[in-house]
């Protein structure tokens, strides 16, 4: 029955796209919105972050993991194709910097014990091949810094 109805969905959804006269730009607006209302405001990495290091893609994962003992919980920032002068001979430095912004700009942040950025570069001829760096920070470092 769910699978019925997902995919009576799925068409409806199809067939009002297709046959409303409305702007791309409004339908990707409204599905950001309705993200944020839902993730909580800044939840969208901003267009700061994305000139910082002119990345071509960036997107965020969340995640809560429970055990007996503690729950750790990480925001995962990956920002895809970024621009290698930009990104420079410190990208530690610069995944720093992506991180306090990112942190700065989500209201929810606070509920996350760490942030890890990743930066990704694909081989534009092969897209299986990538290379990836990883920068894991504790988000009370730069909630603190802002008192």
């Amino acid at each position: 029955m769910k699978k019925i109805f997902q995919k009576g969905f799925l068409i409806l959804s199809s067939i009002f796209l297709i046959s409303c006269s409305c702007e791309p730009e409004s339908l990707v607006k409204g599905a950001i919105w309705g993200m944020e209302k839902m993730m909580g405001k800044g939840f969208i990495p901003s267009d700061e972050i994305r000139a910082l290091g002119d990345f071509q893609n960036m997107s965020v994962n969340l995640s809560q993991n429970k055990t007996a003992d503690a729950t750790e919980s990480t925001i995962f920032l990956k920002l895809e194709n970024g621009d290698p002068l930009l990104l420079g001979n410190q990208p530690d430095l610069l995944a720093r910097k992506c991180a306090e912004i990112y942190i700065r700009d989500f209201e929810k942040s606070t509920d996350y014990q760490q942030i890890t950025v990743q930066f990704i570069q694909t081989d534009p001829g092969n897209p299986e091949n990538f290379a990836m760096k990883e920068y894991t920070f504790a988000t009370s470092d730069f909630l603190t810094s802002e008192l």
